[in-house]
């Protein structure tokens, strides 16, 4: 695969990265944003990034193409996974969301960029502004690349010069679009850097903090740690740790009539990304007393996994992994040969797909890559004691209820600390509204300017 040079990360895997050369970069970075992006309106950005989507869902694109040809090698998804994954998240670049997240997160306020123009009904005599970090970092983590896209995305909207260091061996998805960003608007691509080391490699690190304005990371509660104790103070850091999410299904929809949908939706969730995301369910929690028992709705998801596995195939996984399921599947079929409230299912002569029932309400955290629990509880109340734990971890809460029951599940779940509840087969596909970890995801990353009458 051959692209131009325009980033580190284009570098050959044997070229060296020196500290002197993130200093370099960083200060053109910085002089890049005075000259092409600083100035930009909201509007002209917004329209850029609809373009740059509206070609990658092109199926004669060329970053598309790359990404489904090269990408099974470079990432470990499938060329099915891959596809509906990126479409999925392309899909959300419309004007119509990027207007709703500017009002949600920004309200009326605007950059320096723009004029003032008063609302119709604007309470205020003058405006305040907002403007975006000269220099934002961003570590990306590598399990799936939908963050890592988002990140650069926001970055772009706040006007602000970015530099991601992408996990060892994940650059491939971040630089196809960065490449996608740059053919259409080199300005905007020539404010962009991305660039990829094995870590430890503290001298890299300490000259691009070194530099930054505000760091974003994702990755887990002890990265975020060991990241925040070696920022400047003045430096900004919003980090985004460890999540779990699990899936709810009320009796209600337990029926002949509906479960076929049910079953669908649960095993879109455990196939996105091969169940590698913070929002990938863990377990679903069954409502007993359906017409469709709970251990029913367990066989019929292990059959809908195995029939998915001819058309959307898991991708590779590493040795260990792969002895992480097999061990996991062992010990439940002991238990199962030995106890009549423990059953699994699984894939034959490989770790594909794994699906275990069992009466133990207390969360279980899976080994991912398509290894989903479904446990069986008398009601939302005894789901409690299972996720008590939990509290403060919490991302995302797929639900399949009637609406009239859909508004009280939904109020119990936020009480415990979920900060998103979405529809069955959802749970991969937020909306470009959503809140990252309860945060505004672009007003986390601005700062404000008041300006009182």
């Amino acid at each position: 695969m051959n692209l131009p040079n325009y980033f580190l990360a284009d570098l050959p895997p044997a070229a060296e990265i020196s500290p002197a050369m993130i200093v370099a970069a960083g200060d053109t970075l910085k002089r890049n944003r005075e000259k092409y992006l600083r100035s930009r309106t909201t509007g002209d950005l917004v329209n850029s990034l609809c373009e740059v989507a509206a070609e990658w869902l092109r199926p004669e694109n060329k970053f598309r193409r790359l990404a489904l040809k090269f990408g099974p090698e470079q990432t470990g998804f499938s060329p099915a996974i891959l596809e509906k994954g990126l479409d999925a998240f392309f899909h959300r670049f419309t004007p119509e969301n990027f207007e709703a997240l500017l009002a949600q997160d920004l309200g009326d306020s605007i950059t320096m960029a723009e004029p003032y123009r008063p609302a119709p009904n604007a309470s205020r005599l003058t405006p305040h502004y907002w403007h975006g970090p000269e220099f934002l970092v961003h570590i990306a983590a590598g399990n799936i690349p939908n963050p890592a896209l988002m990140s650069l995305t926001l970055g772009l909207l706040t006007r602000s010069a970015q530099f991601m260091k992408c996990a060892t061996g994940a650059a491939f998805l971040p630089r196809l679009f960065a490449h996608s960003l740059y053919e259409l608007d080199p300005k905007l691509g020539a404010c962009l850097e991305l660039a990829e080391w094995r870590g430890g490699q503290a001298d890299l690190e300490t000259a691009l903090f070194a530099k930054a304005d505000c760091v974003t990371a994702t990755g887990s509660d002890e990265t975020l740690l060991a990241i925040r104790a070696r920022l400047p103070v003045a430096t900004r850091f919003l980090g985004y740790g460890q999540r779990v999410s699990f899936g709810f299904v009320a009796r209600e929809v337990l029926c002949e009539e509906t479960i076929a949908e049910i079953v669908s939706r649960a095993a879109d969730d455990v196939m996105a990304w091969d169940q590698n995301g913070c929002l990938s369910p863990h377990v679903f929690y069954v409502e007993e007393r359906g017409a469709v028992e709970s251990d029913q709705f367990a066989a019929r998801l292990a059959a809908e996994l195995a029939q998915r596995e001819t058309t959307e195939p898991r991708g590779k996984i590493s040795i260990e992994e792969a002895a992480t399921i097999a061990s996991r599947r062992a010990m439940y079929e002991t238990l199962a040969a030995h106890r009549g409230d423990v059953k699994i299912w699984a894939s034959e002569n490989s770790t594909a797909w794994t699906v275990v029932f069992e009466h133990e309400a207390r969360f279980r955290f899976s080994p991912l890559n398509r290894f989903i629990f479904v446990k069986p509880v008398a009601d939302v109340a005894a789901v409690r004691p299972g996720i008590d734990d939990l509290r403060g971890k919490v991302s995302t809460v797929g639900m399949a209820a009637p609406p009239e029951k859909l508004r009280e599940l939904a109020r119990r779940f936020a009480c415990w600390g979920a900060t998103r509840i979405c529809p069955l087969g959802q749970m991969q596909n937020p909306p470009l509204t959503w809140r990252h970890d309860g945060r505004p995801a672009l007003g986390d990353i601005v700062l404000w300017t008041d300006v009182e009458a």
